[in-house]
């Protein structure tokens, strides 16, 4: 087993799914594709079948027949896809990388929380970020003050769990809620009136922290908000590269755009010139790209290792971006729902890139240590 091998690292329920090929909505046969124009070769593994002590794993590889387990030293490079929350599995990651393994993406559900604070420290960046202040009975009432339409979402979570609108009506404030399979027939909104809502946050009995978020005006097309997930990804350089991007549109009568929760997903230009001037969609593009590579900039000079962002960013009725949030694990079949078959490979494309420059990377390092370059200088 040799330095060619990228290890891809799984949860438990989808590593056993790979002898089956059920492996929800990762796409084993993208990653076999894009790890062959590297001269790589992918190794599916979990967490628990890594012994740090002997440097061994059992991962599932490629035969050329079927997917087979395999004893192996533990790639030297991996590709991080799983998400973990308890403590000890966050620690054996950072034992990992503490023996030399290089980890990308090791953590890919930072809080909301701590993506906006990053963000906001850079002042450039500000003038694309919605007002956001962690969710106390104190907050809620000056944000009720200054906006008439809020978002309520937990510092962590995905596909729009938990996630809850007030809007002002004039006489008194609505909640709102995103339909779910678990609440049919759907949630029905409540109200209230501002007096009441530092009561009402109490009884809510959030089971996390909260963030209390300006809702940005977004377009809409049909009744239907708009926004637009962009995959960012770091290559074979090293460096970030827009690797594409797509529109969404929230389900009617949803305010959130989420596909887990129903939001439609096209060509980010085709959904763009319904609701926007068409001669206007490139330069709007062209500015979300730019937002996009800036937010992830900002963010790896904070976060280690980053190399693979799925970023949400808000376009207003006059086409003007706002960063809403970012995962860490970017759900890629967005793509290909939207029709965009071959930006979904790239982005299979892209991580293998960048896994293939930085084995070369540790491969010089190793050739020419610093000390022995220091002397040739």
């Amino acid at each position: 087993m040799g330095q060619n091998h990228v290890g891809i690292l799984l949860n438990s329920s989808m590593y056993r799914g790979i002898p089956r090929r059920k492996t929800g909505q990762e796409s084993l046969g993208n990653y076999e594709e894009a790890a062959r124009r590297y001269g790589l070769i992918p190794c599916f593994l979990r967490l628990g079948d890594m012994d740090l002590k002997q440097n061994k794993c059992v991962a599932y590889i490629w035969n050329g027949r079927d997917y087979a387990k395999t004893v192996m030293p533990i790639p030297t490079v991996i590709h991080n896809r799983a998400l973990y929350s308890d403590q000890a599995a966050l620690r054996k990651l950072a034992a990992l990388g503490a023996r030399g393994k290089i980890i990308f993406n090791m953590n890919n559900r930072y809080g909301k929380d701590v993506i906006h604070r990053i963000l906001w420290s850079d002042p450039d960046l500000r003038p694309y970020l919605p007002e956001t202040v962690s969710a106390s009975a104190g907050s809620l009432q000056t944000m009720m003050k200054r906006y008439s339409d809020l978002i309520l979402k937990p510092v962590r979570g995905s596909v729009g769990r938990g996630i809850m609108r007030l809007r002002d009506t004039g006489s008194e404030w609505e909640v709102l809620y995103p339909p779910s399979k678990k609440s049919f027939p759907p949630r029905s909104p409540a109200r209230l009136k501002r007096e009441n809502a530092a009561a009402w946050l109490r009884r809510q009995r959030l089971p996390v922290p909260y963030l209390i978020q300006e809702r940005i005006p977004l377009a809409e097309a049909e009744s239907r908000p708009v926004d637009l997930r962009v995959t960012v990804q770091r290559g074979l350089r090293g460096t970030w590269a827009v690797t594409g991007l797509f529109a969404k549109a929230a389900p009617p009568g949803s305010f959130i755009s989420n596909i887990a929760k129903g939001g439609g997903a096209y060509p980010a230009a085709e959904l763009l010139s319904t609701v926007l001037p068409g001669h206007l969609v490139p330069a709007i593009i062209s500015h979300v790209e730019a937002l996009s590579l800036a937010v992830a900039r900002r963010l790896s000079s904070g976060l280690p290792l980053l190399g693979d962002l799925g970023m949400d960013i808000g376009i207003t009725s006059k086409g003007y971006p706002y960063f809403i949030e970012c995962n860490g694990r970017d759900q890629r079949y967005g793509f290909r729902k939207a029709g965009m078959e071959s930006v979904w490979k790239e982005t299979y494309i892209q991580p293998m890139a960048y896994a293939s420059y930085l084995l070369e990377q540790r491969e010089f390092m190793a050739r020419f240590p610093l000390g022995s370059r220091a002397e040739q200088l």
